[in-house]
């Protein structure tokens, strides 16, 4: 991404060179706050990966929430490697590689997002089937499918845009880019739209479901994507279909656009905790085990507030 700056004549040089200065210390600063936030977020991915990979039993929603923290901590990674070209004197010869897996990264947190609606719908709308019927290990084998249909949807945009090689090919470019962003925008839309559904019917009294907390884990997984994950999809909606707002966003803009994707990333485990705190309407002090293993619970507790997840709920996992 170059610096968008006005246009000057010649006898504007010292000008033009107060305005680089002080657009790059705005840089600077920003992208520092971005790293913050990134090694934040960074640090609660993988408490939840190191949780769920090794010390809880996975059900079908702990293993699409595995995944999710994966392509969150990618995500992460890759904005912290980025923002430091601004904060300290290092030189990225590969951008290009940076911005194949931004995107490899964002389409897959999206794609599991997605899933994990998806699948808690069945389990709202059809219990007994989700329950007993549903073929086991699917969570699995979608994660697998959504990883590779990420990667190739990636791959296929960097080959034609000369992210990965010098070729490039504009109306192959555009037309990913325009697919691509209304992906993006699908993919948010649809689980704002089942949640809000959802709601609904608990707000009317015509359903009630157990896993309350589950519910709500989701929904602000859902609301957080739409606020800070959305924006990177319409904004490059905007860009490439619309030459007029080629002019109105600045180098600013996008860092502001990408701070918001590192705070999408950042906020999941941060629900995650926060929602498997609330216990009866107040707050305990628990482990963060518990605390996640609770807010992946899709069955009741228990009325003992020293029992975990019940017993009910180790007997219906399913990856």
């Amino acid at each position: 991404m170059d610096l968008t700056a006005p246009s000057w004549n010649s006898n504007n040089t010292g000008v033009k060179e107060i305005y680089y200065s002080e657009n790059l210390s705005y840089l600077t600063k920003f992208n520092f706050l971005t790293i913050i936030v990134a090694v934040v977020g960074l640090a609660g991915n993988s408490v939840v990966l190191w949780l769920l990979a090794f010390h809880i039993h996975r059900n079908a929603f702990s293993v699409y929430v595995l995944n999710l923290a994966g392509a969150d901590f990618l995500l992460l990674c890759n904005q912290i490697v980025y923002s430091l070209q601004y904060v300290l004197p290092l030189y990225i010869s590969n951008i290009s590689f940076l911005i194949f897996t931004f995107m490899f990264a964002f389409f897959a947190g999206l794609c599991m997002i997605a899933a994990i609606k998806v699948e808690h719908c069945l389990s709202v709308m059809w219990p007994i089937w989700y329950h007993y019927q549903r073929p086991r290990h699917t969570a699995a084998i979608v994660c697998v499918l959504l990883w590779t249909f990420c990667l190739l949807l990636s791959l296929l945009v960097g080959l034609g845009c000369g992210f990965l090689f010098s070729y490039f090919e504009y109306d192959f470019c555009n037309t990913f880019l325009f697919i691509t962003t209304v992906f993006t925008i699908v993919l948010t839309v649809f689980p704002s739209v089942s949640t809000l559904a959802l709601l609904v019917k608990i707000i009317g009294g015509s359903y009630r479901f157990p896993g309350f907390r589950l519910y709500i884990s989701i929904a602000l997984t859902v609301v957080v994507s739409i606020f800070f994950g959305l924006p990177l999809g319409i904004c490059t909606l905007l860009l490439e279909r619309f030459e007029a707002f080629q002019s109105i966003f600045s180098q600013n803009t996008w860092e502001m656009i990408l701070f918001l994707s590192c705070v999408n990333s950042c906020a999941n485990p941060i629900i995650y905790f926060l929602v498997g705190s609330i216990r009866h309407c107040r707050f305990q002090r628990q482990s963060l085990k518990l605390l996640l293993q609770r807010a992946m619970q899709d069955t009741p507790e228990e009325e003992s507030g020293e029992r975990g997840p019940s017993k009910r709920s180790g007997e219906l996992e399913n990856i």
